[in-house]
């Protein structure tokens, strides 16, 4: 697995041993990044969160494209063992915070992320369940994005955010939440 795009582009990165963590494919990332780019058109300065972080590859993806920082929430010790290696191996850390924690267990936000992207395990349902935590508690604001990433098939309900754009890649489907927006 590879860094797409960006300051770290090409640079390799480690992902953990076992199957408890599915690392999204480099088609995946490359199909989410671009549908984002279309629509923020830059990564600079944005505040992002990773959740389900794994190997933290969509979180030092969106860092290598130029945001300002990211936040990665991961429980699994594999993962962030792999995690902490990638941060480590591209001398990130001023820029990441790692909180080794269930994304179902997370209190409020200190401030809504400009983008938050979650890759939750297929077939769980822990992604919507989240994402209608993380509303309620301000992780999400009105000028936020969100990316989730579930299996081709699963389809998402979520009871605040709506969905802007949605996508199949391979045995992936990426979709893009934001809350309402007022008509411009």
């Amino acid at each position: 697995m590879r860094i797409i795009a960006g300051e770290w582009r090409r640079r390799m990165l480690r992902t953990p041993l076992g199957d408890a963590t599915r690392p999204s494919a480099d088609r995946t990332r490359e199909t989410l990044f671009a549908m984002l780019t279309s629509r923020l058109g830059s990564f600079e300065g944005l505040s992002v969160a990773d959740l389900f972080a794994g190997s933290g590859a969509l979180g030092l993806e969106a860092l290598s494209r130029g945001a300002a920082d990211c936040l990665f929430v991961e429980q699994d010790p594999a993962a962030l063992r792999a995690l902490r290696a990638n941060i480590a191996a591209l001398r990130a850390q001023v820029r990441c915070n790692v909180q080794a924690a269930s994304v179902l267990r997370l209190g409020p936000a200190k401030a809504a992320h400009d983008l938050i992207l979650l890759d939750p395990p297929y077939g769980s349902g822990a992604g919507a369940v989240a994402l209608d935590r993380l509303a309620r508690l301000g992780w999400i604001g009105p000028a936020s994005w969100v990316a989730l990433e579930t299996a081709r098939d699963e389809e998402v309900r979520l009871r605040a955010l709506e969905v802007e754009s949605e996508r199949k890649v391979g045995s992936a489907r990426i979709t893009l939440l934001r809350w309402p927006q007022p008509d411009a």
